[in-house]
């Protein structure tokens, strides 16, 4: 790819992030050093275990609880200081927003289209983890604000995960609902948020024969271990949610 190039959306949910053109890297360099700053001093956060995360250099799927959109910004702000390329994966209607389109093909993202079988994405996302590259998932689907809130868990991360050969990883929030109280729009200031990463875990962990079943158990297995993290968030720093 290069610069100025006329490259399509489509080359850059397919090309490596390495090759993308300096433009590119110096936006997403740009937005890492202004969001993660500003956000370092209106809303505090810190990454426990953060070691998990950052000193694995391959390539795996990383899943966490969603609450608002402070994790997803911190996590890649985070992954990219620690020179880690991960690729986000968003919801295909953020597509009808021009800019939206435009911004997140250029930091990497890719699309999916939520309740289909996209088979497009899946190839995408298995040739990013083969080469090396973290994929951010965000299974719940939507940002839960409540925890009486219904939670319905798109599970396709863990094939994702199994056809890039490819561990799965958990992280958790605290502190992030919190930043809008319910009921307002008003945002609280020097709020304090507080992430976690866990152990990778790798298909070979799981008891189950044959794909499906090994994917349904990845998934059961993986947000039991993203709850069980954001729980010790919670029991180290009462009063966060």
């Amino acid at each position: 790819m290069r610069a100025f190039a006329g490259n399509t959306y489509d080359d850059y949910y397919e090309a490596p992030m390495a090759e993308f053109p300096l433009p590119a890297k110096a936006l997403l360099a740009f937005a890492a050093c202004v969001v993660g700053g500003f956000t370092k001093v209106v809303w505090p956060w810190s990454f426990e275990d953060g070691e998990k995360l950052w000193n694995d250099k391959r390539g795996r799927v990383i899943v966490g609880n969603h609450v608002s959109m402070h994790e997803p910004v911190v996590t890649l702000i985070s992954l990219w200081a620690h020179g880690i390329s991960c690729r986000p994966i968003y919801k295909s209607e953020f597509d009808k927003v021009p800019l939206a389109k435009w911004f997140f093909s250029r930091i990497g993202a890719i699309p999916v289209e939520r309740g289909t079988a996209d088979i497009k994405c899946l190839r995408r996302v298995e040739r990013a983890l083969k080469r090396g590259e973290c994929v951010l998932v965000y299974p719940e689907g939507t940002r839960i604000r409540t925890d009486d809130q219904p939670v319905e868990i798109h599970g396709g991360f863990a094939l994702m995960a199994r056809m890039g050969k490819a561990p799965v990883q958990p992280t958790a929030v605290v502190g992030a609902r919190q930043i809008t109280p319910q009921g307002t729009h008003f945002k609280r200031l020097f709020w304090r948020v507080y992430l976690k990463a866990g152990d990778c875990i790798e298909f070979s962990e799981m008891t189950a024969t044959g794909r499906k079943a090994q994917c349904e158990e990845m998934e059961r297995v993986a947000m039991e271990r993203v709850y069980a993290l954001r729980d010790e968030l919670r029991a180290k720093h009462p009063g966060k949610v």
